[in-house]
């Protein structure tokens, strides 16, 4: 289902409405949490319906999509430093309930199949949010990602790197790893969000909508799961066809 907004400030509203409607009716949610510019206004916005009409987030469970190899928590470009600057310094969510990949773990394959385990052993994600790398990542899975992963390591590929330096002082300093959630913990959750903002992301969204499912464009597993919801401003889908423009406000 496509849902096509005017303005980044509505598709926030939209989906920051997403979000806390699932928390009031599930108070226990699992939900999976993704980082980037896209989604700060997306929690920016959260934050302001709770803020207004508390509610208590003692039985809410957190796990984030991605995190770099080799960035510490304290990092400021490190996707943990990014959730409590953004969302979790805000929340009264338990710390014990907030997962995020660990970038410094020295045991890798360990650190990946149990952060999967944690996941399953909470029944899954009820919920994920996710954006989309303009080459259609999803999480950090890069393309040619087997749809049937779990947590792993992935090498950032060049586009990613290039994309993601805007936020480095240096690309040079844009880390070449990440650990991510794998394609197949995403699709195993209970519903999906996929948000996509700016001009930069309708050619992205133009390819996914004509794209079969395919690993070359690890966006495309989404077509397979039965509750997913993809939200655009204007922009984002400025190149889908008419009809889906149409049908879809």
């Amino acid at each position: 289902m496509y849902k096509i907004f005017d303005t980044v400030d509505e598709v926030s509203h939209y989906t920051a409405q997403r979000l806390l409607d699932k928390i009031k009716a599930l108070p226990s949610a699992v939900l999976g949490l993704a980082t980037g510019s896209t989604m700060e206004p997306v929690y920016a916005q959260l934050i302001k319906y709770i803020q207004h009409a508390p509610l208590d987030l003692s039985r809410l469970t957190t796990f984030n999509l991605d995190e770099y190899i080799g960035l510490s928590a304290q990092h400021p470009q490190s996707y943990n430093y990014y959730m409590y600057q953004h969302l979790f310094n805000q929340l009264n969510i338990p710390a014990q309930n907030v997962h995020l990949p660990d970038g410094l773990t020295t045991d890798i394959e360990a650190t990946c199949q149990a952060y999967s385990q944690a996941i399953s052993k909470r029944g899954g994600l009820d919920l994920q949010l996710l954006g989309i790398g303009t080459n259609g990542h999803i999480g950090f899975n890069e393309p040619k990602t087997c749809f049937n992963s779990r947590t792993h390591v992935v090498e950032l590929s060049e586009q990613t790197r290039i994309d993601n330096g805007r936020f480095f002082s240096d690309q040079a300093e844009v880390p070449t790893h990440a650990v991510t959630m794998g394609i197949q913990d995403i699709l195993e959750a209970k519903e999906v969000i996929l948000v996509a903002t700016g001009k930069n992301k309708a050619d992205i969204m133009a390819k996914l909508f004509n794209s079969p499912i395919d690993e070359e464009l690890p966006a495309s597993a989404l077509k397979k799961h039965n509750n997913l919801t993809i939200v655009l401003d204007r922009e984002a889908a400025a190149l889908l066809p008419q009809h889906t423009l149409k049908s879809a406000i």
